[in-house]
């Protein structure tokens, strides 16, 4: 199977590089014996072993459990970002041209030892001529075209399962697809991640506790990043953090504080936030790696702001309201049955202490929910998922007694009353009275024209019985069967009455157009006897 449908792809592709990189994926599918099934860590392997596009694609699709179930999302998280190394000519080979001179006319020292080592990018420590210590974030030379050839190989693979597929549920891939290049392209870009770090730092500017690293803009390219050189501890280095003296639980609350700070205040979020890109220096958090950022527009932070007041009074009417403000309706929605869904969710929650809850598994059960009923998940949601499900993993490891989602609550508290002006109020209330008077007042006229119009036959009515979807496909299924059946029967008798004639020209004894009657009728009859026992047969 797998075979087949590689060969089919390779009969669209008409250049050697693709052919040649069909043979790379075959030889991987093999080797990890797809045919037997995929478990979420062999998925993982043979993503790994396929190169950095399925490694991003991976990592991507960790933050969709609308696209695969928490298992395998949970396994793809612990996807290797490190990569074996360039060798350290090339690096200065790419230093050298994307600068048009000698490596060594912008920088005293360049470090041969590898800081880190990804997909698309490498890291080495430098010196500047003026003396400050830097990091020099190298991208890899040809990633893009590699990645590119990969999405396009990918895409017709996405269009021929489509096509091969029965099923009207499957999930868009190439929606996907499309989410993991667009994330892609911007880390590529390194004068994106410059703007990213900047942006960062102005809404960040008066929280004392948290940083990030300096960029050196007149250093800094497409395909070459230069930042302020880090000497800090990993926040997951916890022998080292005790030696120097902090807190830990502390520095696990201004995390989660300014975590929040960033989802709920900002909009504006790490979306990468594991225990490397998380660094303490001088007793700060300093944020690293801010290529990969979330956003979350107004009426996305709304919707999580009910979601959680939802939760915490046990209301699920107000939760379903913040899970269909969420999503994208794809379709019809059987509210009935997303209210019976959201109110098991909820009642899985309705003896649990609130300071045991985990936000991340949460919005992953929500998304699960958007899923089943077709409702479209937006990317920043998806990476809210991933981003507070990470952090919540951090805190656990460094502050177990720290409740992210109390941090979370009590934000949202302070947010209201910050937010609060009895003035406002006042003025906002007086206005919304204003409004339902008057529309009192026009109560009686408009209920007086409907009467009237009831009276003399013009009243419309548009009835939605809700669950009555199926029934009336299945009736529509039913006609169209019956009228087949005559179709089928008028052919049959038609042509026979054209066989007791002498019409010509005849194929074996029987009339040209009568054999073509009975071969629309046979075709007809077959696909009939086919829908027939289809379900039977599956």
């Amino acid at each position: 199977m797998i075979d087949k449908l590689l060969q089919d792809i390779k009969i669209s592709s008409d250049d050697s590089g693709s052919a040649t990189r069909l043979k790379e994926m075959v030889a991987v599918l093999r080797k990890h014996d797809v045919v037997r099934g995929v478990t979420p860590e062999k998925l993982r392997f043979i993503l790994e072993d396929l190169g950095p596009t399925f490694v991003k694609l991976g990592q991507v699709m960790s933050m969709r459990p609308d696209f695969l179930p928490n298992e395998y999302c949970e396994e793809l998280m612990k996807l290797q970002t490190e990569v074996t190394p360039l060798p350290f000519s090339t690096i200065l080979e790419v230093v050298e041209k994307e600068y048009d001179c000698h490596w060594n006319k912008v920088f005293a020292s360049i470090d041969e030892k590898v800081l880190g080592s990804a997909s698309i990018a490498q890291v080495h420590a430098a010196v500047l001529k003026t003396g400050e210590k830097v990091v020099v974030k190298v991208q890899r030379p040809g990633i893009y075209g590699v990645m590119s050839k990969d999405i396009i190989l990918l895409k017709r693979a996405a269009g021929i399962i489509k096509v091969l597929s029965r099923s009207q549920d499957v999930v868009d891939f190439n929606m996907v697809l499309d989410e993991m290049w667009t994330i892609a392209k911007q880390e590529m870009d390194f004068l994106i991640e410059a703007d990213h770090i900047d942006e960062f730092r102005h809404l960040n500017r008066d929280v004392d506790t948290v940083s990030c690293p300096e960029v050196y803009r007149h250093l800094t390219t497409a395909h070459i990043l230069v930042m302020e050189y880090i000497e800090g501890i990993p926040i997951d280095d916890f022998d080292s953090i005790r030696a120097k003296g902090y807190d830990v639980n502390a520095l696990g609350r201004k995390l989660g504080e300014n975590y929040v700070k960033q989802i709920i205040e900002d909009g504006y979020f790490h979306a990468d936030p594991h225990p490397g890109n998380i660094w303490i220096r001088n007793g700060r958090i300093v944020w690293l790696d801010l290529g990969m950022m979330g956003r979350l527009s107004n009426r996305d932070r709304t919707a999580i702001r009910k979601a959680v007041f939802a939760l915490a009074h046990h209301d699920t009417f107000e939760m379903k309201t913040a899970v269909l403000s969420l999503g994208i309706p794809q379709g019809r929605i059987n509210h009935t049955a997303l209210y019976q869904d959201i109110d098991a969710l909820m009642a899985q929650y309705s003896s649990l202490d609130f300071s045991q809850l985990q936000m991340g598994r949460l919005t992953h059960q929500i998304m699960n929910i958007l899923r089943v009923h077709h409702i479209a998940c937006p990317q920043g949601l998806s990476m809210f998922a991933r981003g507070v499900l990470t952090v919540e993993g951090v805190m656990r490891l460094c502050c177990p007694k720290v409740s992210f989602v109390e941090i979370f609550a009590r934000s949202l508290s302070l947010d209201f009353k910050r937010n609060f002006h009895w003035k406002e109020e006042i003025e906002k209330a007086k206005r919304e009275g204003y409004l339902l008077l008057r529309k009192s007042m026009q109560l009686p006229e408009q209920i007086s024209d409907i009467i009237k119009m009831t009276m003399s036959g013009q009243t419309k009515v548009n009835l939605d019985v809700t669950g009555s979807e199926e029934p009336l496909r299945q009736l529509d299924m039913m006609i169209n069967k019956i009228i087949l059946t005559v179709i089928c029967a008028a052919l049959l008798l038609g042509s026979s009455t054209i066989c007791t004639t002498n019409m010509t020209p005849k194929v074996m004894e029987i009339p040209l157009l009568g054999f073509f009657g009975y071969l629309a009728a046979l075709i007809l009859s077959l696909r009939l006897i086919w829908d027939i026992n289809k379900k039977k047969w599956k």
